[in-house]
């Protein structure tokens, strides 16, 4: 595992059952020592080579099961534990071109102990650098370059 929250391994295509291409992948990692349940999860929007992907286009995998994000806020039962990676799928048909790629995907969680002002809309936007920089809370934009073969 990478010490970077976005993986170097895992970014791909993916196809349909067809074998058309539909989208891509890429790993992270959860910063976070104790793990978090699913509903604790803020995920953000996907830049690529500055393409916009919204948290729509976005589904995560943990285990093999896919969440679309009204689906993760639901989920108070699975755990994400630190030493899991998740899998980012995103949206984009034809998927993206071989060669280098420069990522940039946010996302937050909520912690039950942690103070208000570190919980509020603004220090959880996953799209946004938090004005209380804790990247082992989560609060963090991560960027990557990546190479699809």
């Amino acid at each position: 595992m990478d010490r970077q929250v976005i993986q170097s391994t895992g970014f791909h295509n993916i196809k349909d059952e067809e074998g058309k291409v539909v989208g891509f992948t890429f790993r992270v990692r959860l910063p976070y020592y104790r793990g978090i349940y699913l509903s604790q999860l803020r995920p953000g929007s996907c830049f690529v080579d500055g393409e916009k992907f919204t948290k729509d286009e976005i589904t995560w995998v943990f285990n093999g099961e896919e969440y679309t994000w009204q689906e993760l806020a639901e989920d108070f039962h699975t755990h994400w534990v630190p030493n899991v990676c998740a899998a980012i799928r995103v949206k984009k048909e034809g998927g993206l071109a071989q060669g280098f790629h420069d990522i940039k995907y946010g996302y937050s969680f909520e912690s039950s102990y942690m103070p208000p002002m570190m919980e509020s809309d603004e220090a959880l936007n996953p799209d946004a650098e938090s004005p209380i920089f804790m990247p082992e809370f989560g609060h963090h934009v991560n960027e990557r370059r990546l190479l699809i073969v």
